[in-house]
């Protein structure tokens, strides 16, 4: 992505950049808000599924924590003359992005637990994804990896291991 291309990208978004803080704000806490959810309903319905539901995203994050460090790539207002709509002064780390695998790692447990909840999930990841580019702190790539990343660590601990 150039600077040209993002500021392209971002006009339309530009007058309402308080709007793009707080759609990005309410649909991360959304998330972070219904996950915690699930594990209470799979607690108090004593359900087999609860210890997996923790694991996966839990030993997921952490390891795409520790590989994100490891790569610490510069995020676009790094390396472009921008000025991102929503504001961050981080360094690297933006590779893949976090916010978006966690949004599909927890989103996989949706999945599993409740298909239609993974549907509509699924809808908060995208758009979380597309906001985080458009808001300037992630570039494309960074969200296609946290996307793909985070939904084959969900397939892989919700679905593959016995």
């Amino acid at each position: 992505m150039t600077a040209s291309l993002y500021a392209r990208l971002s006009a339309p978004f530009r007058p309402y950049a308080g709007a793009v803080r707080a759609v990005n704000k309410v649909l991360t806490l959304s998330v972070y808000i219904a996950y915690p959810a699930l594990l209470l309903f799979l607690l108090l319905t004593r359900d087999h599924r609860l210890l997996r539901a923790v694991i996966t995203p839990g030993v997921s994050f952490i390891a795409l924590s520790f590989f994100r460090k490891w790569c610490n790539a510069p995020r676009p207002y790094e390396v472009l003359d921008i000025t991102p709509l929503i504001p961050k002064d981080t360094k690297g780390n933006s590779f893949p992005s976090r916010h978006v695998f966690s949004v599909f790692v927890i989103d996989m447990a949706f999945w599993w637990v409740c298909p239609p909840l993974g549907g509509v999930f699924l809808a908060i990841g995208v758009l979380i994804a597309l906001i985080r580019v458009i808001g300037g702190v992630h570039f494309p790539r960074d969200v296609l990896a946290g996307a793909v990343m985070g939904a084959a660590c969900g397939a892989v601990g919700f679905w593959l291991i016995p």
